[in-house]
Protein backbone atom coordinates (compact mmCIF):
# COMPACT_ATOMS: atom_id res chain seq x y z
CA UNK A 1 0.00 0.00 0.00
CA UNK A 2 1.09 3.58 -0.64
CA UNK A 3 -0.13 6.67 1.18
CA UNK A 4 -3.33 5.95 3.04
CA UNK A 5 -4.92 9.26 2.07
CA UNK A 6 -4.97 8.10 -1.56
CA UNK A 7 -6.71 4.82 -0.92
CA UNK A 8 -9.77 3.68 -2.81
CA UNK A 9 -12.55 1.90 -0.93
CA UNK A 10 -14.80 -0.08 -3.26
CA UNK A 11 -18.21 -1.06 -1.91
CA UNK A 12 -20.39 -3.53 -3.80
CA UNK A 13 -23.12 -6.01 -2.96
CA UNK A 14 -20.71 -8.94 -3.28
CA UNK A 15 -16.98 -9.26 -2.75
CA UNK A 16 -14.82 -10.22 -5.76
CA UNK A 17 -14.43 -13.60 -4.02
CA UNK A 18 -17.09 -16.15 -3.09
CA UNK A 19 -16.51 -18.13 0.11
CA UNK A 20 -17.91 -21.64 0.10
CA UNK A 21 -17.34 -24.81 2.06
CA UNK A 22 -16.24 -27.92 0.18
CA UNK A 23 -17.40 -31.49 0.79
CA UNK A 24 -15.06 -31.78 3.77
CA UNK A 25 -16.36 -28.58 5.37
CA UNK A 26 -13.26 -26.56 4.55
CA UNK A 27 -13.86 -22.93 3.64
CA UNK A 28 -12.46 -21.90 0.26
CA UNK A 29 -12.18 -18.56 -1.53
CA UNK A 30 -13.18 -18.65 -5.20
CA UNK A 31 -12.04 -15.57 -7.17
CA UNK A 32 -14.68 -13.76 -9.17
CA UNK A 33 -14.32 -12.41 -12.66
CA UNK A 34 -15.80 -9.67 -14.79
CA UNK A 35 -15.06 -6.18 -15.95
CA UNK A 36 -15.43 -4.46 -12.59
CA UNK A 37 -12.86 -6.71 -10.90
CA UNK A 38 -10.50 -6.46 -13.88
CA UNK A 39 -10.68 -2.68 -13.98
CA UNK A 40 -10.39 -1.94 -10.27
CA UNK A 41 -7.68 -4.47 -9.44
CA UNK A 42 -4.75 -2.35 -10.70
CA UNK A 43 -6.11 0.78 -8.99
CA UNK A 44 -6.46 -0.97 -5.65
CA UNK A 45 -3.03 -2.54 -5.96
CA UNK A 46 -1.36 0.73 -6.92
CA UNK A 47 -2.99 3.05 -4.39
CA UNK A 48 -3.74 0.57 -1.66
CA UNK A 49 -7.38 -0.08 -1.01
CA UNK A 50 -10.23 -2.02 0.46
CA UNK A 51 -13.09 -3.94 -1.14
CA UNK A 52 -16.19 -4.23 1.04
CA UNK A 53 -19.04 -6.61 0.23
CA UNK A 54 -21.13 -9.56 1.26
CA UNK A 55 -19.18 -12.78 1.69
CA UNK A 56 -22.01 -14.92 0.31
CA UNK A 57 -22.63 -16.45 3.72
CA UNK A 58 -24.31 -15.45 6.97
CA UNK A 59 -21.52 -16.76 9.14
CA UNK A 60 -18.93 -14.59 10.89
CA UNK A 61 -16.03 -16.62 12.21
CA UNK A 62 -12.26 -16.45 12.76
CA UNK A 63 -11.89 -18.95 9.92
CA UNK A 64 -13.72 -16.63 7.52
CA UNK A 65 -11.66 -13.66 8.71
CA UNK A 66 -8.52 -15.67 8.03
CA UNK A 67 -9.67 -16.57 4.50
CA UNK A 68 -10.56 -12.93 3.81
CA UNK A 69 -7.11 -11.82 4.92
CA UNK A 70 -5.41 -14.53 2.88
CA UNK A 71 -7.39 -13.74 -0.29
CA UNK A 72 -6.76 -10.02 0.14
CA UNK A 73 -3.04 -10.52 0.63
CA UNK A 74 -2.86 -12.46 -2.63
CA UNK A 75 -4.90 -9.83 -4.48
CA UNK A 76 -2.90 -6.88 -3.17
CA UNK A 77 -5.71 -5.14 -1.30
CA UNK A 78 -7.79 -5.67 1.83
CA UNK A 79 -11.11 -7.52 1.79
CA UNK A 80 -13.75 -6.73 4.39
CA UNK A 81 -16.82 -8.93 4.56
CA UNK A 82 -20.35 -7.88 5.48
CA UNK A 83 -22.30 -10.87 6.85
CA UNK A 84 -26.02 -10.95 6.06
CA UNK A 85 -28.62 -13.05 7.84
CA UNK A 86 -31.05 -15.16 5.79
CA UNK A 87 -33.81 -12.64 6.60
CA UNK A 88 -31.63 -9.77 5.38
CA UNK A 89 -30.81 -11.63 2.18
CA UNK A 90 -34.53 -12.18 1.60
CA UNK A 91 -35.74 -8.64 2.36
CA UNK A 92 -32.75 -6.62 1.14
CA UNK A 93 -31.44 -8.60 -1.84
CA UNK A 94 -34.33 -10.72 -3.05
CA UNK A 95 -36.92 -8.22 -1.83
CA UNK A 96 -36.16 -4.51 -2.20
CA UNK A 97 -33.31 -4.88 -4.67
CA UNK A 98 -34.83 -7.47 -7.00
CA UNK A 99 -38.59 -7.26 -6.43
CA UNK A 100 -38.76 -3.46 -6.37
CA UNK A 101 -35.74 -1.64 -7.78
CA UNK A 102 -34.88 -4.09 -10.56
CA UNK A 103 -38.34 -4.21 -12.21
CA UNK A 104 -39.13 -0.53 -11.50
CA UNK A 105 -35.86 0.76 -12.95
CA UNK A 106 -36.43 -1.44 -16.02
CA UNK A 107 -39.89 0.11 -16.60
CA UNK A 108 -41.76 -2.99 -15.41
CA UNK A 109 -43.56 -1.57 -12.39
CA UNK A 110 -46.37 -4.13 -12.60
CA UNK A 111 -43.88 -6.76 -11.40
CA UNK A 112 -42.99 -4.79 -8.26
CA UNK A 113 -43.83 -5.95 -4.75
CA UNK A 114 -43.81 -2.81 -2.59
CA UNK A 115 -43.54 -4.58 0.77
CA UNK A 116 -42.76 -1.98 3.51
CA UNK A 117 -40.54 -4.51 5.31
CA UNK A 118 -38.25 -4.55 2.28
CA UNK A 119 -37.51 -0.82 2.58
CA UNK A 120 -36.78 -1.04 6.31
CA UNK A 121 -34.32 -3.88 5.78
CA UNK A 122 -32.76 -2.13 2.79
CA UNK A 123 -31.86 0.87 4.97
CA UNK A 124 -30.62 -1.41 7.77
CA UNK A 125 -28.35 -3.35 5.43
CA UNK A 126 -27.06 -0.16 3.80
CA UNK A 127 -26.24 0.98 7.34
CA UNK A 128 -24.25 -2.24 7.82
CA UNK A 129 -22.18 -1.50 4.73
CA UNK A 130 -21.68 2.10 5.87
CA UNK A 131 -20.52 0.89 9.26
CA UNK A 132 -17.98 -1.37 7.54
CA UNK A 133 -16.69 1.67 5.62
CA UNK A 134 -16.49 3.70 8.82
CA UNK A 135 -14.57 0.95 10.59
CA UNK A 136 -12.11 0.52 7.74
CA UNK A 137 -11.62 3.95 6.21
CA UNK A 138 -9.21 6.72 7.16
CA UNK A 139 -9.35 10.43 6.32
CA UNK A 140 -8.54 11.03 2.65
CA UNK A 141 -10.01 7.75 1.37
CA UNK A 142 -12.36 7.89 -1.59
CA UNK A 143 -15.40 5.60 -1.24
CA UNK A 144 -16.79 4.27 -4.53
CA UNK A 145 -20.15 2.53 -4.08
CA UNK A 146 -21.63 0.34 -6.82
CA UNK A 147 -25.14 -0.35 -8.00
CA UNK A 148 -28.75 -0.36 -6.95
CA UNK A 149 -28.34 -2.51 -3.86
CA UNK A 150 -26.43 0.24 -2.03
CA UNK A 151 -27.97 3.57 -3.01
CA UNK A 152 -28.31 4.68 0.64
CA UNK A 153 -24.75 4.01 1.87
CA UNK A 154 -23.64 7.66 1.63
CA UNK A 155 -26.73 8.83 3.52
CA UNK A 156 -25.95 6.37 6.31
CA UNK A 157 -22.33 7.54 6.37
CA UNK A 158 -23.46 11.18 6.70
CA UNK A 159 -25.67 10.23 9.64
CA UNK A 160 -22.61 8.71 11.30
CA UNK A 161 -20.79 12.01 10.89
CA UNK A 162 -18.47 10.72 8.17
CA UNK A 163 -16.73 13.17 5.85
CA UNK A 164 -15.43 10.65 3.32
CA UNK A 165 -15.48 11.70 -0.32
CA UNK A 166 -18.03 9.41 -1.95
CA UNK A 167 -19.00 8.36 -5.46
CA UNK A 168 -21.79 6.13 -6.68
CA UNK A 169 -22.21 4.34 -9.99
CA UNK A 170 -25.54 2.86 -11.08
CA UNK A 171 -25.03 -0.12 -13.38
CA UNK A 172 -28.71 -0.39 -14.37
CA UNK A 173 -30.97 2.25 -16.02
CA UNK A 174 -32.52 5.10 -14.05
CA UNK A 175 -36.25 5.47 -14.84
CA UNK A 176 -38.14 8.50 -16.05
CA UNK A 177 -40.15 10.48 -13.45
CA UNK A 178 -43.51 8.92 -14.34
CA UNK A 179 -42.04 5.51 -13.44
CA UNK A 180 -39.82 6.54 -10.52
CA UNK A 181 -42.62 8.46 -8.78
CA UNK A 182 -44.51 5.19 -8.28
CA UNK A 183 -41.93 4.20 -5.64
CA UNK A 184 -43.46 4.71 -2.16
CA UNK A 185 -40.04 5.78 -0.79
CA UNK A 186 -39.21 8.01 -3.75
CA UNK A 187 -38.30 11.07 -1.69
CA UNK A 188 -36.17 9.21 0.83
CA UNK A 189 -34.24 7.42 -1.92
CA UNK A 190 -33.59 10.54 -4.03
CA UNK A 191 -32.40 12.38 -0.92
CA UNK A 192 -30.13 9.44 -0.09
CA UNK A 193 -28.57 9.54 -3.56
CA UNK A 194 -27.92 13.26 -3.20
CA UNK A 195 -25.65 12.52 -0.24
CA UNK A 196 -22.97 11.29 -2.67
CA UNK A 197 -20.40 13.74 -3.99
CA UNK A 198 -20.48 12.21 -7.48
CA UNK A 199 -23.25 10.13 -9.06
CA UNK A 200 -22.50 8.24 -12.27
CA UNK A 201 -24.93 6.75 -14.78
CA UNK A 202 -24.46 4.62 -17.88
CA UNK A 203 -26.03 6.99 -20.42
CA UNK A 204 -27.07 10.60 -20.94
CA UNK A 205 -30.71 9.44 -20.88
CA UNK A 206 -30.29 7.93 -17.40
CA UNK A 207 -28.64 11.15 -16.18
CA UNK A 208 -31.49 13.26 -17.60
CA UNK A 209 -34.09 10.99 -16.00
CA UNK A 210 -32.40 11.38 -12.62
CA UNK A 211 -32.20 15.17 -12.93
CA UNK A 212 -35.88 15.35 -13.92
CA UNK A 213 -36.74 13.37 -10.77
CA UNK A 214 -34.63 15.77 -8.69
CA UNK A 215 -36.48 18.73 -10.21
CA UNK A 216 -39.84 17.11 -9.46
CA UNK A 217 -39.08 16.12 -5.87
CA UNK A 218 -36.39 18.35 -4.38
CA UNK A 219 -37.76 21.88 -4.35
CA UNK A 220 -34.58 23.63 -3.18
CA UNK A 221 -32.28 21.92 -5.69
CA UNK A 222 -30.67 23.96 -8.45
CA UNK A 223 -29.15 22.22 -11.47
CA UNK A 224 -26.16 23.92 -13.05
CA UNK A 225 -23.40 23.35 -15.59
CA UNK A 226 -25.37 21.60 -18.36
CA UNK A 227 -26.87 19.25 -15.80
CA UNK A 228 -23.55 18.28 -14.28
CA UNK A 229 -23.97 19.84 -10.84
CA UNK A 230 -26.86 19.79 -8.37
CA UNK A 231 -26.83 22.41 -5.61
CA UNK A 232 -29.03 21.42 -2.66
CA UNK A 233 -29.66 24.55 -0.60
CA UNK A 234 -31.23 22.91 2.46
CA UNK A 235 -28.07 20.98 3.32
CA UNK A 236 -25.56 23.14 1.47
CA UNK A 237 -24.40 20.24 -0.67
CA UNK A 238 -22.87 20.24 -4.15
CA UNK A 239 -23.39 16.98 -6.04
CA UNK A 240 -21.77 16.21 -9.38
CA UNK A 241 -23.71 14.11 -11.87
CA UNK A 242 -22.35 12.50 -15.02
CA UNK A 243 -22.71 9.57 -17.38
CA UNK A 244 -19.81 7.17 -17.74
CA UNK A 245 -20.48 4.20 -20.05
CA UNK A 246 -18.96 1.07 -18.56
CA UNK A 247 -17.05 -1.17 -20.92
CA UNK A 248 -14.87 -4.28 -21.18
CA UNK A 249 -11.19 -5.19 -21.21
CA UNK A 250 -11.03 -4.99 -25.00
CA UNK A 251 -7.43 -6.16 -25.39
CA UNK A 252 -8.00 -9.21 -23.20
CA UNK A 253 -11.03 -10.29 -25.24
CA UNK A 254 -9.16 -9.83 -28.51
CA UNK A 255 -6.18 -11.80 -27.25
CA UNK A 256 -8.30 -14.65 -25.89
CA UNK A 257 -10.58 -14.78 -28.96
CA UNK A 258 -7.51 -15.14 -31.21
CA UNK A 259 -6.26 -18.21 -29.33
CA UNK A 260 -5.93 -21.35 -31.53
CA UNK A 261 -8.26 -23.42 -29.35
CA UNK A 262 -11.01 -20.79 -29.64
CA UNK A 263 -10.57 -20.59 -33.41
CA UNK A 264 -10.79 -24.38 -33.63
CA UNK A 265 -13.97 -24.47 -31.56
CA UNK A 266 -15.55 -21.73 -33.70
CA UNK A 267 -14.67 -23.68 -36.84
CA UNK A 268 -16.23 -26.78 -35.30
CA UNK A 269 -19.52 -24.89 -34.81
CA UNK A 270 -19.58 -23.97 -38.50
CA UNK A 271 -18.83 -27.59 -39.38
CA UNK A 272 -21.77 -28.76 -37.27
CA UNK A 273 -24.01 -26.11 -38.87
CA UNK A 274 -22.74 -25.93 -42.46
CA UNK A 275 -23.81 -23.74 -45.39
CA UNK A 276 -25.63 -21.17 -43.31
CA UNK A 277 -25.09 -17.98 -41.37
CA UNK A 278 -25.12 -18.27 -37.60
CA UNK A 279 -27.00 -15.74 -35.51
CA UNK A 280 -26.28 -15.61 -31.78
CA UNK A 281 -28.25 -14.56 -28.71
CA UNK A 282 -26.66 -14.88 -25.25
CA UNK A 283 -28.66 -13.83 -22.21
CA UNK A 284 -29.16 -14.49 -18.55
CA UNK A 285 -32.64 -15.85 -17.83
CA UNK A 286 -34.44 -12.60 -17.05
CA UNK A 287 -37.63 -10.93 -18.21
CA UNK A 288 -35.74 -7.72 -19.14
CA UNK A 289 -33.78 -9.52 -21.87
CA UNK A 290 -36.72 -9.83 -24.26
CA UNK A 291 -35.93 -13.42 -25.32
CA UNK A 292 -39.56 -14.38 -26.18
CA UNK A 293 -39.89 -11.23 -28.35
CA UNK A 294 -36.67 -12.18 -30.16
CA UNK A 295 -37.89 -15.71 -30.85
CA UNK A 296 -41.19 -14.40 -32.19
CA UNK A 297 -39.29 -12.05 -34.50
CA UNK A 298 -37.17 -14.94 -35.77
CA UNK A 299 -40.33 -16.97 -36.40
CA UNK A 300 -41.84 -14.02 -38.28
CA UNK A 301 -38.68 -13.60 -40.37
CA UNK A 302 -38.73 -17.26 -41.43
CA UNK A 303 -42.43 -16.95 -42.26
CA UNK A 304 -42.19 -13.81 -44.38
CA UNK A 305 -38.78 -14.47 -45.92
CA UNK A 306 -38.87 -18.17 -46.89
CA UNK A 307 -35.69 -17.75 -48.99
CA UNK A 308 -33.71 -17.55 -45.72
CA UNK A 309 -34.86 -20.95 -44.52
CA UNK A 310 -31.98 -23.40 -44.30
CA UNK A 311 -29.60 -20.44 -44.77
CA UNK A 312 -29.64 -19.14 -41.20
CA UNK A 313 -29.75 -20.67 -37.71
CA UNK A 314 -30.23 -18.95 -34.38
CA UNK A 315 -28.08 -20.16 -31.49
CA UNK A 316 -29.90 -18.98 -28.37
CA UNK A 317 -27.92 -19.40 -25.15
CA UNK A 318 -29.81 -18.84 -21.89
CA UNK A 319 -27.79 -18.79 -18.68
CA UNK A 320 -29.81 -20.15 -15.71
CA UNK A 321 -30.83 -17.57 -13.12
CA UNK A 322 -33.19 -17.47 -10.12
CA UNK A 323 -34.97 -20.70 -11.06
CA UNK A 324 -36.56 -20.84 -7.61
CA UNK A 325 -38.81 -17.89 -8.53
CA UNK A 326 -42.07 -18.67 -10.34
CA UNK A 327 -41.83 -15.77 -12.82
CA UNK A 328 -38.45 -17.06 -13.97
CA UNK A 329 -39.64 -20.66 -14.22
CA UNK A 330 -42.61 -19.45 -16.29
CA UNK A 331 -40.25 -17.47 -18.53
CA UNK A 332 -38.10 -20.55 -19.09
CA UNK A 333 -41.19 -22.55 -20.04
CA UNK A 334 -42.33 -19.85 -22.47
CA UNK A 335 -38.91 -19.76 -24.14
CA UNK A 336 -38.82 -23.54 -24.53
CA UNK A 337 -42.33 -23.59 -25.99
CA UNK A 338 -41.39 -20.91 -28.54
CA UNK A 339 -38.23 -22.80 -29.52
CA UNK A 340 -40.32 -25.94 -29.96
CA UNK A 341 -42.88 -24.08 -32.05
CA UNK A 342 -40.23 -22.64 -34.40
CA UNK A 343 -38.38 -25.91 -34.82
CA UNK A 344 -41.62 -27.82 -35.22
CA UNK A 345 -42.80 -25.44 -37.96
CA UNK A 346 -39.61 -25.19 -40.01
CA UNK A 347 -37.20 -27.99 -39.17
CA UNK A 348 -35.80 -29.85 -42.15
CA UNK A 349 -35.53 -33.64 -41.67
CA UNK A 350 -32.41 -33.44 -43.81
CA UNK A 351 -30.48 -31.58 -41.10
CA UNK A 352 -31.45 -27.91 -40.79
CA UNK A 353 -32.61 -26.90 -37.29
CA UNK A 354 -33.73 -23.24 -37.10
CA UNK A 355 -33.00 -22.70 -33.37
CA UNK A 356 -30.20 -24.31 -31.41
CA UNK A 357 -31.22 -23.78 -27.78
CA UNK A 358 -28.56 -23.98 -25.06
CA UNK A 359 -29.69 -23.71 -21.43
CA UNK A 360 -26.56 -23.66 -19.29
CA UNK A 361 -23.65 -21.51 -18.29
CA UNK A 362 -20.83 -21.39 -20.82
CA UNK A 363 -17.15 -21.91 -20.20
CA UNK A 364 -14.98 -18.97 -21.15
CA UNK A 365 -13.68 -20.85 -24.20
CA UNK A 366 -17.17 -21.73 -25.40
CA UNK A 367 -18.35 -18.15 -24.94
CA UNK A 368 -15.46 -16.81 -27.02
CA UNK A 369 -16.00 -19.49 -29.66
CA UNK A 370 -19.69 -18.59 -30.00
CA UNK A 371 -18.72 -14.95 -30.44
CA UNK A 372 -16.10 -15.86 -33.05
CA UNK A 373 -18.47 -18.15 -34.96
CA UNK A 374 -21.49 -15.83 -35.10
CA UNK A 375 -22.09 -13.91 -38.32
CA UNK A 376 -24.84 -11.88 -36.65
CA UNK A 377 -25.42 -11.07 -32.97
CA UNK A 378 -28.99 -10.41 -31.90
CA UNK A 379 -28.82 -8.35 -28.67
CA UNK A 380 -32.37 -7.16 -28.03
CA UNK A 381 -33.15 -6.50 -24.35
CA UNK A 382 -36.34 -4.66 -23.52
CA UNK A 383 -34.22 -2.44 -21.24
CA UNK A 384 -30.58 -2.64 -20.16
CA UNK A 385 -28.18 -0.40 -18.31
CA UNK A 386 -25.38 -1.08 -20.79
CA UNK A 387 -25.28 -4.70 -22.09
CA UNK A 388 -21.68 -5.81 -22.29
CA UNK A 389 -22.54 -8.81 -24.50
CA UNK A 390 -22.75 -6.37 -27.42
CA UNK A 391 -19.28 -5.01 -26.67
CA UNK A 392 -17.78 -8.46 -26.05
CA UNK A 393 -19.15 -9.66 -29.39
CA UNK A 394 -17.56 -6.73 -31.22
CA UNK A 395 -14.23 -7.24 -29.47
CA UNK A 396 -14.17 -10.93 -30.42
CA UNK A 397 -15.13 -10.25 -34.05
CA UNK A 398 -11.49 -9.95 -35.05
CA UNK A 399 -12.20 -10.52 -38.76
CA UNK A 400 -14.65 -7.59 -38.60
CA UNK A 401 -16.95 -9.32 -41.09
CA UNK A 402 -20.16 -9.54 -39.06
CA UNK A 403 -23.27 -7.65 -37.96
CA UNK A 404 -24.57 -6.44 -34.60
CA UNK A 405 -28.35 -6.01 -34.24
CA UNK A 406 -28.91 -4.05 -31.04
CA UNK A 407 -31.92 -2.89 -29.04
CA UNK A 408 -32.27 0.88 -28.94
CA UNK A 409 -33.15 0.46 -25.26
CA UNK A 410 -29.75 -1.01 -24.33
CA UNK A 411 -27.32 1.49 -22.88
CA UNK A 412 -24.73 0.37 -25.43
CA UNK A 413 -26.93 1.79 -28.22
CA UNK A 414 -25.88 5.33 -27.27
CA UNK A 415 -22.26 4.49 -28.07
CA UNK A 416 -22.66 1.93 -30.86
CA UNK A 417 -25.48 3.53 -32.87
CA UNK A 418 -23.17 4.40 -35.74
CA UNK A 419 -22.22 0.77 -36.37
CA UNK A 420 -25.07 -1.39 -35.07
CA UNK A 421 -28.47 -1.95 -36.65
CA UNK A 422 -30.78 -0.53 -33.98
CA UNK A 423 -34.21 -2.06 -33.38
CA UNK A 424 -37.19 -1.69 -31.11
CA UNK A 425 -37.43 -5.19 -29.54
CA UNK A 426 -41.21 -4.80 -29.15
CA UNK A 427 -41.55 -4.42 -32.94
CA UNK A 428 -41.68 -8.08 -34.02
CA UNK A 429 -41.87 -7.37 -37.75
CA UNK A 430 -39.29 -4.59 -37.52
CA UNK A 431 -36.77 -6.92 -35.88
CA UNK A 432 -37.54 -9.59 -38.49
CA UNK A 433 -36.92 -7.10 -41.30
CA UNK A 434 -33.63 -6.06 -39.67
CA UNK A 435 -32.46 -9.67 -39.49
CA UNK A 436 -33.19 -9.94 -43.20
CA UNK A 437 -31.25 -6.74 -43.82
CA UNK A 438 -28.30 -7.94 -41.73
CA UNK A 439 -28.23 -11.24 -43.56
CA UNK A 440 -27.96 -9.50 -46.93
CA UNK A 441 -25.62 -6.67 -45.90
CA UNK A 442 -22.61 -6.50 -48.22
CA UNK A 443 -19.12 -7.17 -46.92
CA UNK A 444 -17.89 -3.59 -47.28
CA UNK A 445 -20.68 -2.22 -45.09
CA UNK A 446 -20.29 -5.02 -42.54
CA UNK A 447 -16.59 -4.28 -42.15
CA UNK A 448 -17.05 -0.51 -42.02
CA UNK A 449 -19.67 -0.72 -39.29
CA UNK A 450 -17.83 -3.31 -37.19
CA UNK A 451 -14.49 -1.53 -37.54
CA UNK A 452 -16.03 1.67 -36.19
CA UNK A 453 -17.60 -0.08 -33.19
CA UNK A 454 -14.44 -1.99 -32.33
CA UNK A 455 -12.39 1.18 -32.51
CA UNK A 456 -14.82 2.97 -30.17
CA UNK A 457 -14.81 0.11 -27.66
CA UNK A 458 -11.02 -0.18 -27.82
CA UNK A 459 -10.54 3.50 -27.01
CA UNK A 460 -13.26 3.57 -24.35
CA UNK A 461 -12.51 0.34 -22.57
CA UNK A 462 -13.12 -0.53 -18.93
CA UNK A 463 -9.91 1.18 -17.83
CA UNK A 464 -11.02 4.37 -19.58
CA UNK A 465 -14.28 4.07 -17.64
CA UNK A 466 -12.50 3.87 -14.27
CA UNK A 467 -10.18 6.72 -15.18
CA UNK A 468 -13.00 8.97 -16.38
CA UNK A 469 -15.07 8.41 -13.24
CA UNK A 470 -12.15 9.06 -10.90
CA UNK A 471 -11.07 12.15 -12.84
CA UNK A 472 -14.58 13.51 -12.39
CA UNK A 473 -14.42 12.71 -8.68
CA UNK A 474 -11.31 14.84 -8.15
CA UNK A 475 -11.95 17.56 -10.74
CA UNK A 476 -11.59 21.04 -9.26
CA UNK A 477 -14.00 22.78 -11.60
CA UNK A 478 -16.44 22.09 -14.42
CA UNK A 479 -13.81 22.64 -17.11
CA UNK A 480 -12.04 19.50 -15.89
CA UNK A 481 -15.28 17.54 -15.63
CA UNK A 482 -15.77 15.02 -18.49
CA UNK A 483 -18.33 16.16 -21.06
CA UNK A 484 -21.16 13.63 -20.70
CA UNK A 485 -22.43 13.70 -24.28
CA UNK A 486 -19.09 13.04 -25.98
CA UNK A 487 -17.81 9.78 -27.43
CA UNK A 488 -14.34 10.73 -28.57
CA UNK A 489 -12.28 8.16 -30.43
CA UNK A 490 -8.63 9.12 -30.57
CA UNK A 491 -6.06 6.57 -31.69
CA UNK A 492 -3.19 8.40 -29.99
CA UNK A 493 -4.78 8.78 -26.55
CA UNK A 494 -3.24 6.73 -23.74
CA UNK A 495 -5.37 6.79 -20.62
CA UNK A 496 -3.66 6.54 -17.25
CA UNK A 497 -5.40 6.27 -13.93
CA UNK A 498 -4.99 9.64 -12.30
CA UNK A 499 -6.71 9.17 -8.95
Amino acid sequence: MTRQRDRLIVVSNRLPYAFRRDATGLLNAEPGSGGLVTALLPVLRHRGGVWIGWTGTSEASPELDSELAKAGEGAGYMLKGVPLSPEEVHNFYEGFSNEIVWPLFHDMQLLCNFDPAYWRTYREVNRKYARAVQETGVPGDFVWVHDYHLMAVAAELRQMGSEFRTGFFLHIPFPSPDIYLKLPWRMALIEALLQYDLIGFQTARDRRNFLQCVRALVKDAEIEGRGQVVQVAACGRTVRVGNFPISIDFKAFVRQAAAPEVAARAKELHTLLPRRKLMLGIDRLDYTKGIPFRLRAFHDMLTRYPALRERISLIQVVVPSREDIKDYRDLKTEIEQLVGKINGSFVDPGGWVPVWYVYRSLTRQDLLAYYRAADIALVTPLKDGMNLVAKEYCACSIEEDCVLILSEFAGAAEQLAKGALLVNPNDIEGVADTIHRGFHMNEAERRKRMRWMRRSIREQDVFWWVDTFLRAAIAKDLRAFPQPESYIVNESTDYHLSF
